[in-house]
């Protein structure tokens, strides 16, 4: 049976005797292009500022070459020789003879610096064999050891044949607080040592309550923001905006005026007799500083996109509840409530993701006790020149944080998020 549609299809020809279906889906594939050249700067932009630093910090997680490059000669000697097999002769040449190389390239101390993240208090050890090496005579197993007897220790060769690869996941088990035994075997660290977990249900936490805090004091604003008349709701919608046009560092200096204990804060409660002079009260360098500050400065963002779900409710929903035997609770709970869903889903994602990578306001307020994990990792970039520890503490906030943006797609749908 003929396909009159088709055949009719292949008759009709444009003005210049090509077929229509071939015109059409030429013009479809140039309309395409078109759309993909206007984008493509900021797919560009994306990729060059967004995506590709990520994967450089996933790589350098797993990727430390600091030992491996200026120490080659005793990385062969572990490639040839299975793990379990004691150093002998041959692999204490191959170190000296590292150690001599990297000492003349004054690249030891890296060396040093890289089984240091393993052993702490061995940084030392290698810049001293770099300077003593040359003077090292056969044979160089009894002179080494007699130059500093660590160097015979079976845990140091246990750090250094670990080390000696350039890629390693041992920073991810440092960043849960775990390490490998002089077997290899992974086992906790001592107990006084626990620093990352305690720090991750720390910050995830204190971002918990930061967020749950946001909620129930932004939401009456917002609904507020969204019935009052337009003459007032427009000077409140200012005040809301208004931390949005003062620097973030004003804004967390001006709270530690506020909240030290010779602050106005303190000196208000002094005055009005609340507390006495001598029972001040200690609201920073503590958690409740980090979330009083945290709080403050987060508020807007749990505010708008709740604002933006309210103004579109219509006041009618609540009253035809009410007029049908609904209580006020009632009416709120199973009519006004779930409208605002998307909104509360919107508000409380922005204000987590955004509390748990916040750094300025926890090493300002917070002290000692009111550090997140975002200042340890600042601190292995900017003091201990740990990359590799502070690129995969990073890695594993983001899969948390990835985790908890699938949680909310399962459990509400990512479909029904609404930032405005």
């Amino acid at each position: 049976m003929v396909d009159l549609a088709a055949t009719g299809s292949e008759l009709l020809k444009t003005s210049d005797g090509r077929p229509l279906k071939e015109a059409l889906a030429q013009a479809q594939s140039k309309a395409k292009w078109r759309a993909f050249m206007l984008v493509m700067p900021l797919l560009a932009f994306i990729l060059i500022t967004f995506a590709w630093p990520i994967v450089q910090v996933l790589h350098q997680s797993v990727y430390n070459p600091r030992f491996s490059e200026n120490m080659p000669k005793i990385g062969e000697w572990f490639k040839a020789n299975p793990n379990g097999t004691a150093p002998n002769e041959a692999a204490y040449a191959a170190l000296v003879a590292d150690l001599v190389s990297s000492g003349a390239a004054k690249t030891v101390a890296v060396a040093g610096e890289r089984v240091n993240y393993e052993m702490p208090g061995t940084r030392s050890l290698f810049t001293k064999g770099g300077r003593e090496a040359k003077k090292l005579t056969p044979p160089y197993m009894e002179s080494l050891q007699k130059l500093d007897p660590t160097w015979g220790s079976p845990e140091l060769w246990g750090v250094m044949r670990r080390v000696s690869s350039a890629y390693t996941g041992d920073f991810y088990l440092a960043a849960i607080d775990l390490e490998r035994d002089a077997t290899g075997a992974i086992k906790q660290v001592p107990e006084n040592e626990r620093v990352y977990v305690n720090l991750f249900v720390r910050t995830f936490a204190l971002s918990a309550a930061i967020t749950v805090i946001c909620l129930i004091i932004g939401f009456p604003v917002a609904f507020l923001l969204s019935t009052l008349p337009m003459r007032y709701s427009s000077i409140l919608m200012i005040l809301v905006l208004l931390p949005f046009w003062t620097s973030l560092l004003v804004r967390t200096t001006a709270w530690m005026v506020l909240l030290q204990g010779q602050g106005v804060l303190n000196s208000l409660l002094v005055w009005a007799g609340i507390i006495a002079d001598d029972q001040r009260l200690v609201m920073i360098n503590n958690l409740t500083g980090t979330i009083i500050a945290m709080t403050h400065i987060l508020l807007p963002f749990m505010i708008l996109p709740l604002y933006s779900v309210m103004k579109p409710i219509p006041p009618s929903y609540v009253r035809a509840a009410r007029s049908l035997g609904a209580s006020s609770w009632t009416a709120f709970r199973r009519v006004y409530l779930p409208q605002t869903i998307p909104g509360i889903g919107a508000g409380g994602l922005l204000v987590f993701i955004l509390s748990v990578g916040y750094y300025i306001t926890p090493a300002l307020v917070g002290g000692a006790s009111g550090q997140l994990i975002s200042n340890l990792i600042a601190f292995h970039v900017n003091k201990s020149n740990n990359w590799s520890l502070a690129a995969a503490l990073a890695t594993i906030l983001l899969a948390a944080i990835l985790l908890l943006y699938w949680l909310y797609d399962k459990l509400v749908g990512i479909d029904k998020l609404k930032l405005g």
